[in-house]
């Protein structure tokens, strides 16, 4: 029903800036929360943030480093990533959902689908 596929990733080194780009197709864009997550090797899935309407929420462990933005005209959604760490290495992926509830969004359960992922290497 809906495609996301993710753009912008690669290697960078620390402190470096990176913006990943998710493009959406096969359902109307507008309607969808949109989310970021990241998942390391051995590690779970972890969220990262979230834009509803003009409404954003961002985990600590990005907060004022990431920036995420949409722009429906263009169905994409995106996640400007400033002040990088080697510890953000990981495979990016973005998600869309329609759970009512803003707290939902704060989690994988909130979202219903997912791009391929777009790996980030962040070098030290």
């Amino acid at each position: 029903q809906v495609q996301l596929v993710e753009s912008g990733g690669g290697l960078v080194q620390a402190g470096g800036s990176l913006r990943l780009s998710c493009a959406a197709s096969g359902g109307t864009f507008s309607t969808y929360a949109m989310g970021w997550f990241r998942q390391a090797p051995g590690k779970e899935r972890e969220f990262l943030a979230t834009i509803r309407r003009s409404n954003t929420y961002y985990a600590d462990s990005v907060k004022g480093r990431f920036t995420i933005s949409r722009d429906n005209a263009k169905n994409l959604v995106y996640l400007q990533m400033n002040s990088l760490k080697p510890e953000d290495t990981a495979v990016y992926y973005c998600a869309a959902g329609t759970a009512y509830y803003s707290l939902s969004l704060y989690s994988q359960d909130g979202y219903d689908y997912w791009g391929q992922g777009t790996q980030v290497t962040v070098s030290s």
